[in-house]
């Protein structure tokens, strides 16, 4: 395996932007293997932007972190 490519699944993504950009990344490393992998959490959509204690910012990059760790499982156990 080429640590190279396990860089998407190692970066925290900083915004949506950059998690948007991940998950396309993490997806086309599957697909090029033909491993299938259930889709992503949906960002989300009802964000008051005043950094509350909980924020559902923090939740979704919960979330993202483990569809991130099982991509990882999937792509790892294929290779």
């Amino acid at each position: 395996m080429n640590p190279s490519l396990s860089i998407p699944f190692d970066r925290r993504p900083a915004n949506l932007a950059e998690a948007e950009a991940q998950i396309a990344e993490i997806r086309a490393l599957l697909a090029a293997q033909s491993v299938t992998h259930r889709n992503p959490p949906p960002p989300p959509t009802a964000c008051c932007g005043r950094g509350c204690n909980g924020c559902v910012w923090e939740g979704y990059y919960s979330a993202l972190n483990w569809w991130r760790e099982d991509a990882r499982a999937l792509w790892q156990q294929a290779a």
